[in-house]
């Protein structure tokens, strides 16, 4: 195996694309980000501090940055050689555009065989879907789980908006892992390929459930799991088990309504949910969220109060996981979600530094330029 980094040239654009590349870098890879000679349009997306952007720090820390103007052919001329010394590409433009370019797969893969090169679209690199713009929002919506959510709010007459944008995220990761799958068939094969990752696919595989009850539909909705009020918020209680229900009506100082027949049974109790969780309800809005959490998951019933994403970084067990990592840009230190998992040989954390725009163009590029071709 060689003993250099592996070498990713990150074209991507806003989120999915970025968040792939920042994956890459997190796990020890050089991540190299292309940005044009305005910078990458994050780069000015709140939350700001001093003119720098923690939203950009948050996808790109970890990378270098170069400028390139690929309206231009001297900046097509040194993409192209920069893309011959990578072991990975990764784009998100709409299909069609790198080719158009000149820096398509077909182009890349000729002069660099070994070259993974993963492009992330809306609805793939084929097809009439590839013409179609793509943005999360649209996604969430094609893809029905606007709808699916929408079903699991009684009363419910419209949508919810979106502000998480699910389907780039996912993409992003689905991206980074099946180009690790494309790196391990290098090492057997010697062979580069084509890595082609959808919003829409990506966003439909999450669905698990949903999109099985699309071709078998059942007599009743899905079972759902809903919010009770306390004094001052709301918990959520999962009592799943027969063992969990009946600590649950133990905390609740064995109530009668225990021993109707609706809830004594699995399938009783998932049909008439809604009506265990009003009458948990009763109890629950006369203390607070942190009561009934302790009472709760001291007797064994899973039971969590709703928190902000503050307060759910502030916990111990947060700060004990290392859930975040410290990263550092112009304006100062902050913190970012580290990736979701931990492996016992590989460094696996976010790196500290946010590349200042083009901060590493000359050093990169400079023996490119003068005829050393990688």
């Amino acid at each position: 195996m060689s003993a250099r980094p592996i070498r990713v040239l990150d074209f991507g654009q806003v989120m999915a694309g970025p968040l792939a590349g920042r994956l890459m870098a997190d796990v020890g890879a050089e991540v190299i980000k292309i940005e044009t000679p305005e910078g990458d349009a994050m780069r000015g997306r709140p939350p700001l501090r001093d003119g720098h952007s923690a939203y950009f720090g948050t996808l790109n820390a970890g990378k270098r940055s170069v400028v390139l103007d690929l309206k231009t052919e001297e900046g097509r001329r040194d993409a192209f050689a920069l893309a011959k010394t990578a072991d990975v590409v990764m784009e998100n433009f709409r299909p069609g555009v790198m080719a158009r370019l000149g820096l398509g797969y077909e182009a890349l893969s000729a002069v660099n065989p070994g070259l993974i090169y993963c492009a992330i679209s809306g609805f793939g690199q084929q097809g009439e879907g590839a013409k179609r713009p793509a943005y999360a929002p649209m996604i969430h919506a094609a893809s029905g789980l606007d709808l699916a959510l929408m079903d699991f709010v009684p009363g419910a007459e419209r949508p919810a908006p979106t502000g998480m944008f699910y389907a780039d995220v996912l993409a992003a990761i689905y991206a980074w892992g099946a180009v690790q799958t494309a790196l391990f068939e290098r090492e057997r094969s010697g062979k580069g390929q084509m890595v082609d990752v959808a919003l829409m696919d990506s966003l439909i595989s999450m669905m698990i459930y949903e999109v099985q009850e699309a071709q078998f539909p059942q007599p009743r909705k899905r079972h759902v799991y809903i919010p009770v009020r306390t004094a001052e918020g709301f918990v959520i209680v999962v009592p799943l088990s027969a063992k969990n229900f009946a600590a649950m009506l133990e905390v609740l100082g064995s109530p009668d309504w225990g021993n109707d027949p609706r809830f004594t049974t699995p399938a009783g109790r998932e049909a008439n949910w809604a009506e265990i969780m009003s009458r948990v309800e009763r109890w629950t809005e006369a203390r607070s969220s942190d009561e009934c959490e302790r009472l709760f998951m001291a007797a064994g019933v899973p039971c969590s109060r709703y928190r902000t994403v503050a307060e759910a970084l502030a916990d111990p067990v947060s700060v004990e996981r290392g859930i975040t990592g410290e990263v550092e840009d112009g304006a100062g230190s902050f913190a970012v979600p580290n990736p979701p998992f931990r492996l016992s040989l590989t460094e696996a954390h976010v790196r500290r530094r946010i590349p200042a725009l083009g901060e590493g163009t000359e050093e990169i590029l400079g023996p490119l330029r003068v005829g050393d071709d990688g």
